[in-house]
């Protein structure tokens, strides 16, 4: 990777979406577990709960922020749901795939450890999905300029 490469990575739309990320994770990760173990729903109730809380924060701050896009609303807000969904499924899917699997070669582990565990794990498939999705489908914008999608 050159060091202009870097530059843009750390000063581009990927640096403003972790940021963005930083806040949506408190938001969404606390909601999640805050679910899970306070109000003692299960793994799925509690990580779309959350999940769901975050959603509308990413999407509002994402959207003129982060990706600085001109994208409708009514354009935009059913892409941004299609992403956030295909990534949660996959993402939380994976993550407690690999609990449950775990929880066979480490048969005295705590469930609710795993879970949680599981939990965090997800959370990152998500954002690197999420980023992935929103740039290159959501708030895709085409750049005249350049004559391309950008």
């Amino acid at each position: 990777m050159t060091t202009t490469s870097l530059k843009s990575l750390l000063t581009g739309s990927f640096a403003r979406f972790l940021l963005v990320g930083v806040l949506n994770t408190l938001v969404g990760l606390s909601a999640s577990f805050a679910l899970f173990n306070l109000l003692d729903l299960n793994y799925w109730l509690s990580t779309f709960g959350g999940n769901t809380i975050g959603a509308v924060v990413s999407y509002l701050l994402n959207r003129k922020f982060t990706f600085r896009s001109n994208a409708s609303i009514g354009s935009s807000w059913w892409k941004f749901g299609m992403v956030i969904l295909i990534c949660y499924g996959f993402s939380y899917g994976v993550s407690w795939l690999l609990a449950e699997a775990l929880s066979s070669y480490v048969p005295n582990a705590s469930s609710s450890w795993l879970h949680n565990g599981a939990i965090l794990v997800g959370n990152g498939l998500y954002t690197i999905g999420n980023y992935v999705g929103h740039k290159f489908f959501t708030f895709r914008t085409h750049d005249p300029k350049r004559g391309r999608a950008s």
